[in-house]
């Protein structure tokens, strides 16, 4: 299970801009975690209370976790569309050529600060 070694990551460069800032508490962490990246998002959330809890930083923080999907273009016909849907082929030629244009990312997309 690779996402403790990412959440781990995730709160520590939260930490660090936030102490940067002075900013003292978070409210919400948006993230997005792409279809094809790899990253489970439901493994993501397990794990963040249990991190986070070493960190008076993070008390009450939301986690927020997008989807960003899994979209290629086709190399033979340029029909864009979802990977996961059409399991890697094009729905238009048939092809398996493809370039990958979003859904491998893992960013920490916002940081909300309580008001």
């Amino acid at each position: 299970m690779h996402e403790i070694g990412i959440v781990k990551s995730m709160c520590k460069t939260v930490s660090d801009y936030a102490r940067e800032n002075g900013i003292e508490s978070i409210a919400e962490i948006v993230l997005d975690n792409g279809e094809l990246s790899l990253v489970i998002s439901r493994y993501v959330e397990e794990l963040f209370p249990v991190v986070a809890s070493d960190d008076p930083l993070f008390t009450d923080t939301k986690l927020i976790i997008n989807t960003v999907p899994g979209l290629a273009e086709c190399d033979e016909c340029d029909e864009i569309y979802n990977v996961i849907e059409f399991e890697g082929y094009c729905p238009n030629c048939g092809s398996f050529e493809k370039t990958v244009l979003s859904g491998k990312e893992f960013n920490i997309r916002e940081i909300h600060i309580p008001e």
